[in-house]
């Protein structure tokens, strides 16, 4: 799931780098991402996780997503 968040967020930041976006829609955007980040904190809050744990381990390829 945070693989997929992250792509999202990626996503929206490269288009309103672009230009692509309406004031309005980037307002949204922003929102969005906001309200996505606390769900996600929430979730982790709930069922006691940390941000590593929403990390992949891939064996010998080391983990999905990069440490921060």
């Amino acid at each position: 799931m945070e693989l997929v968040r992250q792509l999202v967020e990626r996503q929206c930041v490269h288009r309103m780098d672009q230009g692509d976006l309406s004031d309005a829609q980037v307002e949204t955007l922003g929102l969005t991402l906001m309200r996505l980040e606390e769900a996600m904190t929430e979730l982790c809050e709930r069922f006691d996780l940390t941000p590593a744990d929403l990390n992949l381990d891939l064996g010998p390829l080391g983990t999905l997503l990069p440490g921060d």
